[in-house]
């Protein structure tokens, strides 16, 4: 236990606060149990230390632990609740819960046993509370993190502070919100560097070492994640490294399974398989057109990798700025949107509005006599018409 603590204490006084995001107030930390899903890197483990340290942490009553310590393959979870429990524990974050053998089952009989104990568990994207072998979709409220908005990258980084807002709000009124923008900054003066190496908080760590330290979050999600969440056969591992950069160098047209397996290396039915544990990782975002209904039997419509700065960084030829301008789209817009493959325009947001995504002159002859039909244009400060600033749906959240 003192050791936990001291380790705790560490992390803490080496946490910064000068930044923090949003999300920390849209979560109801006074829940019994909750979870904060996210690919690795997004920094769930810095908003949980940053939690602590804003509200005054007392070690006997609120302790941080990860569950990739070798302090739990010696002392089980359940026995370690116990403990802290009984010395006045009554808040315990556990972090990398996915490592830990088990872990459903205990974090169970720990919910069950313990009814004025509070629970924050943290783990990868991968994690399935919902299907996992203990059910814990009544007991647990959960929550999904994202890398950085752009507008959160420029205060981060930038220290501007510009205001959120909604989808409904800058599709309804984009002149006011752009306005309100311009005279704050320039935002066009940072976006292409945010397209980039922008997406991951560590950005603040060097830019020099941003693009190694983000090829490694993807290695380590195929190389050690897939194999050990999803049951992916490690021989395979280098064949799905080689179709997320046939992914980063192509421009996503209509998806031709074909050409992709032929290039990959792989069957078309392993292929669709790879697909699915690349979106549920968070390396790849599908989009199917409305009609699809039974979407795992069939192929999706277009791919893209799951930010741009992936593009960026996997890409043989440092990628194309259409497909980079698409993924960002998809990025920012699918976190609390549905999307869905337009047949005309780029994107269909929540069976209802209309998107179109290009350069400046983009003329919308794809969208033409389309009701809540929009154009999200790179390279433009303000808006005019339907056509909106790609860099302002950067600030949803």
């Amino acid at each position: 236990m003192e050791t936990l603590i001291n380790k705790c204490r560490r992390l803490i006084n080496l946490t910064r606060t000068d930044y923090v995001r949003s999300i920390i107030e849209e979560i109801n930390w006074d829940c019994r149990l909750i979870s904060i899903r996210g690919a690795r890197g997004v920094g769930k483990t810095t908003l949980m230390l940053q939690y602590l340290k804003l509200h005054g942490i007392d070690y006997k009553s609120k302790l941080y632990v990860s569950l990739d310590s070798n302090y739990f393959t010696q002392i089980s979870l359940l026995d370690f609740v116990e403990r802290f429990y009984t010395q006045g524990g009554k808040h315990l974050f556990v972090d990398e819960v996915h490592k830990y053998p088990g872990w459903s089952h205990e974090i169970k009989e720990i919910y069950d046993a313990y009814p004025d104990l509070k629970i924050v568990i943290s783990g990868s994207s991968m994690l399935d509370i919902i299907n996992a072998d203990a059910d814990l979709s009544r007991r647990c409220v959960p929550y999904e993190m994202q890398g950085l908005s752009y507008r959160e990258y420029l205060a981060l980084k930038y220290n501007i502070t510009i205001p959120t807002t909604t989808l409904e709000q800058l599709l309804e009124n984009p002149n006011s919100y752009c306005e309100e923008v311009n005279a704050l900054c320039r935002p066009l003066a940072y976006f292409s560097e945010y397209l980039r190496q922008g997406y991951y908080p560590f950005i603040l760590e060097g830019e020099q070492e941003y693009a190694i330290r983000a090829e490694n979050i993807v290695n380590f999600i195929i190389d050690v994640e897939l194999p050990l969440l999803c049951g992916v056969d490690v021989s395979n591992l280098r064949k799905i490294k080689s179709l997320l950069t046939i992914l980063a160098t192509n421009v996503p047209l209509q998806i031709d399974m074909t050409k992709i397996s032929a290039a990959a290396g792989v069957a078309r039915t392993t292929l669709l398989s790879y697909f699915q544990v690349l979106a549920k990782s968070r390396l790849i975002n599908m989009l199917y057109a409305r009609e699809d209904n039974i979407k795992k039997m069939q192929k999706p419509d277009k791919i893209y990798l799951e930010n741009p700065n992936l593009i960026n960084i996997l890409s043989l030829d440092g990628g194309n700025i259409g497909t980079t301008r698409e993924a960002f789209m998809v990025n920012q817009l699918s976190y609390r949107h549905h999307l869905e493959y337009a047949k005309s325009g780029d994107l269909v947001v929540d069976k209802r509005y209309t998107i179109e995504i290009g350069g400046r002159n983009k003329d919308g002859k794809q969208i033409a006599g389309l009701s809540d039909a929009f154009i999200a244009a790179d390279d433009t400060e303000y808006a005019y018409g339907n056509k909106i600033p790609l860099w302002a749906f950067g600030c949803l959240y």
